[in-house]
């Protein structure tokens, strides 16, 4: 730390109590000066000597007979006071860093100017603020830090700007001209030596990171810290990654349980403050700072009720990198007062922010400023990172479904978001859906069948599908359409011909496609239908016995034997007999007219279905999709 002694003469300033200061001395005091509380007895000869307040003051006490003057309102209070006095006396004072603010403001005040005394208390202060404190990166954080008390002194004396010129400069020069002590917060490590490889070959000094400067700001108040970091910007030198490093590790400095996502009550209008600026000062760049940290400001901006712009900019930032959060990143808490878990719709948000990103395309000018022709480039959204916010997604709601108090139009409406996304699996998916349904067992048959549709059976893996089938929480319908799906995909494996299903198992494969329209007499029957678990059962033999099948059928084909024919015939007489058993089917393909197979047909209505005219005739039943 710098330093600058003033004066030669001892002090001999004494006290008596803790409200009385005065001068040991052979000769009588012959004026009070009441700063505050405290009374100092001092000579008026030096102080009228270099103060022009001072004079002043005198010269009124004088005409009305009295020794005592009043200064309640200098800055720095008894303590700047005492160290102007001392400098008037020739007495030994030492400026430094935590004193230097207070004595300059006080001269300031006092009228402590050239035009008094050559070589006064205020151009000394001058020149060591010059020479010394504003060279020094640590001396010129801390007199930024003393100069909030000091305000408005400080700010007129433009002491606080030098500060932040000074600091926002050291801060933007190149890291090979940065030495290792300017930073006091990073402490040198033992394995800092010759050996290390953050020490360089030359003149054996440390390779000082980019971010070095950025835990020394940590110490400084939000308002003062917003001001420095807004000259750094300014300076742009510095880069966006290293600012934003600057704000992350303000903020685990400066709230409480940041880094665990929660914020303590109490100073709440401190703590919007400082996540109000910290978000104010992101920098425009994607990828300043990550995905997870603009979450955990989100959360601290909701339970602190901060301003909607705030909570605004965030979410909008957050959609533009949301292929990189985690789902216990977007588990945020809901606010006071809801029945809800989790805050579904602040995600619900930021996702729509996700997709923005291909709806908005760019707009570019063609030509002059008379016409100009708008040119659209195509959407900025990558393959690789819809399938990552997919899988989010199908994360977040695995998590969400164990709420209770979850509404499934709330569930419906977040995984129909992502329903367009392109995905290889929807294991993650089905296992939200089952979640869901395990939690809530009293939803209704339309909600069992709403939820169902955002599946789609044909992309659930081999053990997903193995689970379904077995799944008793599944509408019966889902569990044979799964079935069906990993029947198909078993011969198609073995090499086998797809064997010749049934009609109405042909409909349920087109209704996996996703249908415009619903033939069905019987849907609500169709969807309520639960298998039991003697069913469930038996599916899950029967499906295996099919593998099986299908694999010596596979077998005797390359061997050439001239069996696998009859092998095929026989896969395809077990897949008829299973899926057209009376006990289970009468509750799905059953025709309440009783006219056969084509009035009692699968709710698929599909494009493809066999019977147009079927399709036509009932115009007025429910748009479905389905599985997928």
């Amino acid at each position: 730390m710098k330093f600058m002694k003033l004066g030669s003469k001892p002090d001999s300033f004494q006290t008596d109590g803790n409200n009385v200061r005065y001068v040991a001395s052979e000769l009588a005091t012959d004026i009070v000066v009441n700063v505050g509380e405290v009374k100092f007895y001092l000579h008026k000869f030096p102080l009228l000597s270099k103060s022009e307040r001072l004079q002043k003051l005198v010269a009124a006490t004088n005409e009305g007979n009295s020794d005592e003057v009043h200064i309640p309102d200098i800055p720095g209070g008894p303590f700047a006071f005492e160290i102007c006095a001392k400098f008037c006396y020739g007495m030994t004072v030492t400026l430094n860093a935590y004193n230097v603010v207070a004595a300059r403001c006080a001269a300031e005040y006092l009228g402590m100017h050239e035009t008094i005394e050559k070589g006064n208390l205020i151009y000394k202060v001058e020149v060591f603020l010059s020479s010394s404190i504003f060279r020094s990166w640590k001396d010129s954080i801390i007199v930024l830090q003393t100069t909030k008390s000091l305000l408005p002194f400080s700010e007129d004396l433009k002491v606080i700007s030098h500060c932040i010129d000074s600091i926002a400069s050291r801060a933007s020069i190149d890291v090979s001209r940065v030495d290792w002590s300017y930073t006091y917060n990073r402490k040198k490590l033992s394995e800092e030596n010759g050996n290390d490889p953050k020490w360089n070959s030359v003149g054996n000094r440390p390779v000082v990171p980019k971010d070095w400067w950025v835990e020394d700001l940590c110490e400084l108040e939000i308002d003062l810290y917003k001001r420095v970091m807004m000259s750094i910007k300014t300076h742009a030198i510095v880069s966006h990654e290293v600012i934003g490093e600057a704000l992350k590790a303000y903020a685990l400095k400066r709230l409480p349980g940041f880094s665990k996502g929660m914020i303590p009550n109490g100073e709440i209008v401190k703590f919007q403050s400082i996540v109000d600026t910290i978000v104010w000062l992101l920098p425009v760049e994607k990828c300043s700072v990550s995905c997870s940290f603009m979450l955990k400001l989100l959360k601290a901006a909701i339970f602190l009720e901060s301003r909607e712009r705030t909570k605004k900019e965030l979410v909008r930032r957050i959609g533009q990198q949301l292929e990189e959060a985690s789902v216990n990143d977007l588990l945020i808490r809901a606010p006071e007062g809801e029945i809800t878990r989790y805050d579904v719709d602040t995600v619900q948000q930021i996702v729509e922010e996700f997709l923005k990103q291909e709806q908005n395309a760019e707009i570019e000018s063609t030509a002059g400023p008379e016409l100009q022709e708008e040119v659209r480039r195509p959407g900025i959204l990558s393959d690789a990172s819809k399938l990552m916010v997919a899988k989010l997604v199908d994360g977040y709601l695995a998590e969400i479904a164990k709420d209770p108090n979850l509404p499934l139009s709330k569930f419906v409406d977040l995984a129909e978001l992502v329903s367009g996304f392109s995905r290889p699996a929807h294991d993650g998916l089905y296992r939200a859906i089952d979640m869901y349904l395990k939690e809530h067992p009293g939803i209704e048959k339309s909600e069992r069948k709403r939820i169902c549709r955002l599946m789609d059976c044909k992309k659930l893996s081999v053990d997903a599908c193995m689970h379904a089938v077995q799944n008793e929480r599944l509408p019966l319908r889902v569990v044979v359409q799964v079935l069906f799906f990993e029947q198909v995909r078993a011969t198609a494996t073995s090499g086998s011909s797809t064997p010749d299903l049934p009609k109405v198992i042909k409909d349920l494969n087109s209704a996996s496609h996703g249908s415009s329209r619903s033939v069905t007499t019987n849907t609500e029957e169709d969807w309520d239908a639960v298998a039991t678990l003697e069913e469930l059962k038996a599916i899950k033999g029967e499906l295996a016995s099919l593998r099986l099948g299908n694999g010596v059928g596979a077998s005797d084909r390359n061997g050439g034997d001239g069996k696998g024919s009859s092998i095929d015939k026989a896969a395809m007489n077990k897949m008829k007999g299973l899926l057209m058993s009376r006990k289970i089917f009468t509750k799905l393909w059953s025709s309440k007219s009783g006219q056969g197979e084509n009035s009692g047909s699968d709710s698929s209505g599909s494009p493809g279905s066999a019977n147009p005219e079927e399709a036509k005739s009932t115009p007025s039943r429910n748009r479905r999709h389905s599985v997928s």
